[in-house]
């Protein structure tokens, strides 16, 4: 029998387990995601929330499977992919992510910047740099445990999209239909935006990172705190509490914007249009939801970079390593922050960019899911402990449907049929 210290140190130990898959989860509600779920709250009301809430199975899929990989093989998706199809396929994979980060870290730093000077009324072009600073020196600075650890407690932020989702006063009877009892008409306008709201979700980075977590960053201390047991509770945990966020940043929009039919075209228009329709309080607790976005997101999407670089080219990475250890991962590090910079500095239009990285992703986002789901099953790389059959079944069918949903919504934004 344990002891109650002894429970108690195995409960603290499971609560760190889970850790990497929720903060990996969470980093999927980025500014560009927030902007994605207002967009379509402001244009179809609450008619869509049920897709909000459909990410959460989908999610759940693709974390289980990617802890899964990444604890029993050790490695990262990038690596294993490297080692096991070659180096067409690592490219492949490499390129899918690298060009989809670098255009959303600008979108999302440009984004970030917006929330914080909503906040304390500054003009958002005087803060980016410093914002990208802070970001590039928490990286730099910070070894993983550190970083994820901060990370974590900033997830408490993003209950600020439900209090702002609450006091924009929704009509609670029409929304619960809406949520439990799936409609999509024909329209034009609402296909597109169901598309949005799936096809763009399940970004290469958010089960890229979950294998780099759980297989480069920390393998063995992952492993003595209960092995699968805590990274299959997290890929539950973590995409459930995503899509519940989503679900309240639609919400938010569906309840203001969408009633007074004003549409906006980014996260931060709908923290600016909230104001006049629900208040000072809950425009600034969304203001407040975008920065924590922003604050979750970003690192995970630079250092995902700069592994998947380094993974590639075998190089010594991670930020457990020291700066001296890893000094190519650092400069990809650092050139993506520095990257993203000089593209927000630039005034390209956020919006472009966003139709740039949903497109990209759109086409890549399978590359990734297909390898993984390939090594998943591999019995070189998991040896008797590859997923079951069933779990498999289900990953080829959200492969199915994202490639699906990403190649209409590419088709619609290159042809403008949407």
């Amino acid at each position: 029998m344990e002891s109650g210290r002894e429970q108690l140190g195995t409960l603290r130990g499971m609560t760190r387990g889970v850790g990497p898959e929720v903060v990996s989860a969470a980093s999927d509600n980025d500014p560009t995601n927030v902007g994605t779920a207002a967009a379509v709250g402001a244009q179809t009301g609450y008619r869509l929330s049920w897709l909000a809430l459909l990410v959460a199975p989908l999610l759940a899929v693709i974390m289980t499977i990617a802890a899964q990989v990444s604890a029993v093989a050790r490695d990262d998706l990038q690596s294993l992919a490297l080692q096991r199809y070659g180096r067409a396929a690592s490219a492949s994979l490499l390129l899918s992510v690298v060009a989809v980060n670098l255009i959303t870290i600008g979108a999302d730093l440009q984004a970030g910047a917006a929330g914080i000077g909503l906040l304390v009324g500054i003009d958002y072009r005087w803060l980016v740099a410093p914002l990208a600073a802070v970001l590039a020196g928490l990286l730099l600075a910070g070894k993983y445990g550190q970083v994820v650890a901060v990370l974590r407690y900033l997830l408490l932020g993003f209950v600020a999209f439900a209090a702002a989702a609450i006091l924009a006063h929704p009509d609670w009877p029409d929304l619960l239909r809406a949520s439990v009892v799936p409609s999509l008409t024909p329209r034009r306008g609402e296909v597109a935006a169901g598309l949005a709201i799936l096809g763009t979700t399940l970004t290469s980075y958010v089960y890229v990172w979950e294998t780099i977590g759980r297989g480069v960053e920390e393998p063995r201390g992952r492993a003595a705190h209960g092995g699968l047991a805590p990274a299959r509770a997290g890929a539950v945990i973590g995409p459930v509490f995503t899509a519940v966020i989503l679900w309240f940043m639609l919400i938010a929009a569906a309840a203001t914007l969408g009633r007074h039919r004003q549409p906006v075209a980014s996260a931060q228009d709908a923290a600016q249009m909230l104001r006049p329709l629900a208040g000072p309080l809950a425009a600034e607790l969304f203001a407040a939801g975008l920065v924590i976005s922003a604050l979750v997101a970003l690192p995970v999407m630079i250092a995902t970079t700069a592994h998947v670089v380094g993974a590639h080219f075998r190089w010594r990475r991670g930020l457990s390593q020291g700066i001296g250890q890893a000094p190519g991962f650092y400069a990809i590090l650092v050139a993506s922050v520095g990257l993203a910079l000089a593209v927000t500095l630039a005034g390209i239009p956020v919006i472009d960019m966003l139709v740039a990285a949903s497109v990209i992703g759109g086409l890549g986002t399978p590359i990734g899911l297909v390898i993984l789901v390939r090594l998943a099953r591999d019995p070189e790389v998991m040896g008797q402990r590859r997923i079951s059959g069933r779990l498999a079944i289900a990953g080829w069918g959200v492969i199915v449907i994202v490639g699906g949903l990403g190649l209409l919504f590419v088709i619609g934004a290159m042809t403008g049929a949407f």
